[in-house]
């Protein structure tokens, strides 16, 4: 079923906590408790967004079925739909993050300037699906699966909101929206203010035991670039390859994110 046993707890908790969702969307209508919940959820979410990235990049079960269910309940975490990061992320940033003219998640503006946090947090954000779209252009079969499986999750989530449209509005379409800001907002860390056309010299690294506990590994960064393919397991073991070759200043320490500039 798994393709990597690895992924098995990731997976348990993703399940688990829809499951405590749709428990609260079915139960719970006092709007403060609602908004309680929100807030409570922000982090829990956050580091699902993280484990719906290792999944985009490499898929979690073998058979496609599973993997589409699994993205439902992806989706309704961190708002991004079945093979949105595949396109926008591994397909247009992965290979062009050298290059901010064309990088999906540039965090130059036109002029070469760099942008601020809340500023590329808001474009990246709102551009992120046309984006995708765009470059599926040169995937059509992945295209088409982004544009049946995100139609298909826009028509559970309204399904939801008709049903029961407060706890629908604080326990999914809030989340949604908040999970994807708070996506674009942590990378803005991992290359802002690198400008080299040189891989081992245009990421940051958070080498924290924590971070990477709760993210997958996804602090060793520079060798995530290096072999983007590779299963999230595995990168502590390839950052130990590259670090010689990495800037010391460019691997640090941080619990939580690193410190935007």
């Amino acid at each position: 079923m798994f393709r990597f046993s690895a992924d098995r707890l990731p997976v348990i908790f993703v399940l688990a906590l829809s499951v405590v969702d749709f428990g609260v969307y079915l139960a719970v209508d006092n709007v403060w408790w609602l908004v309680s919940y929100t807030l409570l959820m922000i982090l829990p979410k956050g580091i699902v967004c993280a484990w719906n990235h290792h999944h985009q990049h490499s898929k979690t079960f073998h058979a496609t079925a599973l993997n589409r269910i699994l993205e439902f309940f992806y989706a309704l975490h961190t708002g991004v739909t079945t093979n949105l990061w595949v396109l926008h992320h591994v397909h247009g940033h992965h290979k062009n993050f050298l290059d901010q003219t064309c990088d999906e998640s540039a965090w130059q503006r036109a002029d070469g300037s760099k942008m601020g946090v809340f500023e590329y947090t808001l474009v990246v954000t709102a551009t992120a699906y046309l984006r995708g779209f765009r470059v599926g252009r040169k995937f059509p079969r992945l295209q088409k699966a982004f544009v049946i499986y995100g139609v298909l999750t826009l028509v559970g989530v309204i399904a939801l909101c008709v049903y029961r449209p407060l706890p629908a509005l604080f326990v999914f379409v809030l989340p949604m929206l908040i999970s994807l800001l708070f996506t674009v907002w942590v990378t803005y860390d991992h290359h802002s203010g690198l400008s080299t056309d040189d891989q081992f010299e245009a990421s940051y690294n958070n080498a924290s035991r924590v971070f990477n506990l709760m993210t997958g590994n996804l602090g060793y960064h520079t060798a995530h670039h290096y072999r983007q393919g590779l299963h999230w397991s595995k990168l502590p073991e390839l950052h130990k390859q590259l670090e010689s070759q990495i800037p010391p200043e460019l691997i640090r320490n941080a619990s939580f994110v690193l410190a935007s500039a």
